[in-house]
């Protein structure tokens, strides 16, 4: 006979090691691809106002939130959309956060951080439905 604490306790875990694992993906891959292409000197140090720089940054970084929300799906394990909003709306408040911590430090143009914000939430939740789509609902 199984303990339902221990199983209960088991599944909240790995909940949160879905949840860890997308943003640890998402973190990871931002923040090693701007190393990357700093080193390189494509994208140069300090504040960044080529429109074309901010968006290749951007688009990076919804393909790498793509990611995060499909291995967030692929970890749960139960409710895997559920663990793919919570991921999303880590995101967006994080967004939120950076456009209102970056606002007056002329860092580059003001549309760049609320794309930003705006994206997190769909990108991450569109690597869920991919899961879903190509796995099914399992």
């Amino acid at each position: 006979m199984t303990d339902r604490p221990a199983a209960g306790l088991w599944l909240l875990l790995r909940s949160l090691a879905a949840v860890l694992a997308g943003f640890i993906l998402i973190v990871m891959t931002h923040t090693g691809t701007d190393e990357l292409l700093h080193s390189t000197g494509v994208i140069p140090r300090g504040p960044m106002w080529d429109p074309w720089l901010n968006l290749l940054a951007l688009t990076y970084r919804c393909v790498f939130s793509v990611a995060g929300g499909f291995v967030t799906a692929w970890l749960a394990p139960r409710a895997r959309m559920r663990h793919v909003v919570i991921l999303a709306v880590i995101g967006a408040f994080g967004g939120i956060a950076g456009v209102l911590m970056s606002w007056n430090l002329n860092l580059g143009p003001k549309w760049y951080p609320i794309a930003l914000a705006l994206t997190a939430f769909p990108t991450v939740w569109l690597g869920g439905w991919l899961f879903e789509r190509r796995y099914g609902r399992v």
